[in-house]
């Protein structure tokens, strides 16, 4: 069972998110709401995956993705992004995500991209 921690600012989509992967065998060891409380919680947790928002209030996806990298050249990270972010998506890719879903996104594509990693 792969662990997972969850990162966005939106509740529902996280609960979503949680949902979805408790149903496919992963096991959700935290989530986090902004970039920042992601770096902190990935350093006390080591998920071995983790899904992160773009957009996000403290810290960006992106910023928080390159601090993760920093302490972990390893990580795998999933970037989630709305349609209209591929900018953002690019820049997340160069800094080091594995993978991409956009928003708004089908369980079937989320669990094929995670089980990938």
């Amino acid at each position: 069972m792969k662990k997972v921690l969850i990162v966005d600012d939106a509740l529902f989509m996280r609960a979503a998110l949680r949902t979805m992967l408790e149903n496919n065998g992963y096991e959700i060891v935290g989530e986090a709401e902004d970039g920042f409380d992601a770096v902190n919680k990935y350093k006390i947790l080591n998920p071995e995956i983790v899904t992160m928002d773009i957009t996000m209030p403290k810290m960006d996806g992106v910023e928080a993705l390159s601090a993760i990298r920093k302490m972990d050249p390893n990580c795998k990270v999933v970037m989630i992004s709305a349609v209209g972010q591929e900018s953002w998506v690019k820049k997340a890719i160069i800094v080091g995500a594995k993978s991409f879903i956009v928003k708004p996104f089908k369980e079937e594509h989320v669990i094929k991209t995670l089980s990938k990693l």
